[in-house]
């Protein structure tokens, strides 16, 4: 097993390459652009609905990182073995897609409710489970999480001006969530707000 570092990234104006022109690439051109990243797709044949975007149909070639923050490699295994070891010497991590022993960065399944997202990886060994768990999280989020920033916010602007230490804030959010629901009628519970963490109060 890995022990990696979860991480999130700003991409927004900074060049990524995309090697693959397939659905795989498709795919990760949408999440790409969707974080705002410049990308350039290298790949020899590249389907039509990959467009609005730097297109050089041809094989790969070490230089094409150069620049770059960020590759992702939606090709063959081959081709995806010869970006990583490019990308090696370069030291630009590898998003390698379902090739996992090619890869130096995952990307996980997410979740974006409001300013939060919550984020999932199974390491890459295991993309299904990943999918699963974030449909289940996705579930499960309150439809009111819009409110539940702002309360946050809110909180965490009065507590920085009373200076109040970061051990206490937890047990104050949550009052505060809390406060939020009638418990004493037959208003929807939300589980993790009186489960165990009622011992914080």
């Amino acid at each position: 097993m890995r022990n990696l570092m979860p991480l999130f990234v700003d991409l927004a104006g900074r060049e990524v390459l995309l090697v693959g022109g397939g659905p795989v690439a498709a795919a990760k051109l949408r999440q790409l652009l969707a974080a705002g990243a410049r990308v350039r797709v290298v790949a020899p044949d590249v389907l039509p609905e990959i467009r609005d975007v730097t297109v050089v149909r041809r094989g790969f070639t070490p230089a094409d990182l150069d620049g770059v923050w960020l590759v992702v490699a939606a090709a063959t295994p081959e081709v995806n073995r010869q970006v990583a070891e490019a990308a090696e010497v370069r030291h630009v991590f590898v998003n390698a897609v379902d090739d996992p022993a090619n890869a130096t960065a995952y990307l996980s399944g997410v979740v974006r409710r409001d300013d939060v997202t919550i984020a999932i990886s199974t390491s890459g060994d295991a993309p299904a489970l990943t999918a699963l768990v974030r449909e289940a999280l996705d579930e499960v989020l309150p439809d009111d999480f819009a409110e539940w920033v702002e309360t946050a916010r809110e909180q965490r602007a009065a507590w920085r001006r009373c200076k109040v230490p970061m051990d206490r804030r937890k047990p104050l959010l949550l009052r505060a969530l809390n406060a939020r629901y009638d418990f004493t009628s037959r208003a929807p519970r939300v589980p993790w707000l009186s489960g165990p963490e009622d011992s914080w109060l």
